[in-house]
C-alpha cells in the first residue's frame, strides 16, 4: 500500500475539491508513491505528533489541520512549523491534510457535533454552490443505452435520495468529416444525418475527470459533442455547518452544561441568556462567526462555535443563544471519525490515533 492509496480513500469521505479556496490541503510533505508503514491520525501536526509517529512506525500523519497554511521561504527550523517539515522530511514522513474538505462533509465535523450533543433531522447550514454540474451530450440511438448505464456507474445522475437521474430527447444529428475524420457512422466527405438522442445528466464537480473519461471511453464517435455547465442549485449534501433538533426542548442553562459535558470543555463562552427552550441548534466547528446570521435566518434557537469575539456576540440580540466552546474542543472528535473511516476502509493495517493533546489553550 501507497501513501495515494490512503488519499484516495479519504477522497470518499471529503473530497478536497470542496475546501475552501483559502485553505491549503492534499498532500504537503512527502511522496504519494511511498510505501506506507503505518498511519498516524491528528488534529494538528506538532513535532510531538512527528516524535509520536516515529515511535508508532508510521510514515504517514493524517492531519486535520494544514502544518503549511502559508508559503514557506525558508526552511531553517526558526519556527514550529518550520521545525516540523524538516523533522518530517528527515524521517521520510508524509502529511496528509483534510481540514475544510472534511468541515464540508456530510459526515465529518459538524456531523460530530451534532452526533454528540444528540441532535436529529439534520441539516447543511450554509449548502455551498457550485459544486453540481450537468453534461449533455449526443449519441447514436442505438448507443444511447450504453452510454447512460456507463455514465451511472461512474456517478452521474444522483440527486439527494435518487439515482440514475437523466433526461433524454430525440433528434437528428448531422456532420461531414473533412478527409482525415474517421466516422463510425456515415462516409467522410458526405453530410450524414443520424438519429441520435440527447443526454443530461447531473454530476458532483469532484467526478468531473471520471464522468468525462468515461464518456470518451464509451462513445463511438471519433469527435464526441459534449457540454458542461454549472449549476446554481445549492448542495445539501455539501457546505459549512449543520442544523437539527435535540429530541426534546431543554432549558438554557440544562442545555448549556448538556454542551459543556458532551464536548469535553472546561468553558462555555455565551451571549445573554434568552428566556426560551432550546431546542433547534445550529453547529460549525471552528471558527465560525461568520455564520451568525445563518443561523439567526434558520431559525435557530442556539449556535454552538467557537472564536467568537467581543463584538460577535452582540449580533445575539436577544434572539439566539451563542455558545463558544472553544476551537480545540470543537474539533476535538474529528480524528476519531478519521481513523474509524480508515479502519473501515482499511482493517488489516496499522491505523493510530494520536494521543497527543495539541491543544494551545489552557485553563485554569
Amino acid at each position: 500500500m501507497i501513501v495515494q492509496d490512503v488519499i484516495n480513500h479519504l477522497e470518499e469521505l471529503s473530497p478536497l475539491a470542496y475546501a475552501e479556496d483559502f485553505d491549503n490541503v492534499g498532500l504537503l510533505v512527502g511522496n504519494k508513491n511511498t510505501q506506507l508503514t503505518g498511519i498516524l491520525v491528528t488534529l494538528d501536526t506538532l513535532e510531538a505528533v512527528v516524535d509520536e509517529a516515529i515511535e508508532n512506525n508510521c510514515n504517514l500523519i493524517v492531519s486535520f489541520h494544514p502544518i503549511i497554511f502559508k508559503g514557506l521561504k525558508k526552511l531553517t527550523g526558526k519556527s514550529y512549523v518550520e521545525r516540523v517539515v524538516m523533522k518530517a522530511i528527515k524521517h521520510d514522513i508524509a502529511i496528509f491534510a483534510m481540514h475544510t474538505a472534511l468541515d464540508n462533509a456530510l459526515q465529518g465535523v459538524n456531523d460530530m457535533i451534532c452526533e454528540k450533543i444528540g441532535l436529529i433531522n439534520k441539516q447543511i447550514l450554509i449548502p455551498q454552490t457550485g459544486t453540481i454540474k450537468k453534461l449533455t451530450t449526443y449519441a447514436p440511438k442505438e448507443e444511447a443505452d450504453k452510454l447512460r448505464e456507463a455514465l451511472f456507474n461512474a456517478g452521474a445522475g444522483n440527486i439527494g435520495n435518487y439515482n440514475e437521474c437523466s433526461f433524454n430527447a430525440e433528434g437528428i444529428g448531422t456532420y461531414k468529416g473533412n478527409i482525415n475524420s474517421n466516422p463510425s457512422k456515415g462516409k467522410k466527405g458526405t453530410l450524414h444525418f443520424e438519429p441520435e438522442i440527447q443526454i443530461s445528466v447531473t454530476y458532483a464537480k469532484h467526478l468531473e475527470s471520471k464522468i468525462i473519461k468515461t464518456l470518451f471511453k464509451v462513445h463511438s464517435y471519433d469527435e464526441v459533442a459534449y457540454e458542461i455547465t454549472t449549476l446554481e442549485n445549492k448542495n445539501q449534501h455539501i457546505g459549512m455547518g449543520m442544523i437539527g433538533e435535540l429530541e426534546k426542548p431543554m432549558e438554557e442553562a440544562s442545555f448549556l452544561n448538556h454542551l459543556k459535558s458532551k464536548m469535553n470543555t472546561k468553558c462555555v463562552r455565551h451571549s445573554g441568556l434568552i428566556g426560551k427552550p432550546i431546542q433547534k441548534v445550529a453547529v460549525l466547528g471552528g471558527s465560525g462567526s461568520f455564520a451568525i446570521n445563518e443561523a439567526k435566518v434558520a431559525k435557530a434557537d442556539a449556535f454552538i462555535t467557537a472564536d467568537l469575539k467581543y463584538h460577535d456576540f452582540f449580533a445575539a440580540e436577544n434572539s439566539i443563544l451563542l455558545a463558544d466552546i472553544g476551537h480545540y474542543e470543537s474539533e476535538q472528535f474529528t480524528k476519531n471519525i478519521l481513523v474509524a473511516f480508515l479502519i473501515k476502509k482499511m482493517p488489516n493495517f496499522a491505523v493510530v490515533l494520536s494521543k497527543t493533546n495539541t491543544n494551545p489553550v489552557k485553563y485554569l
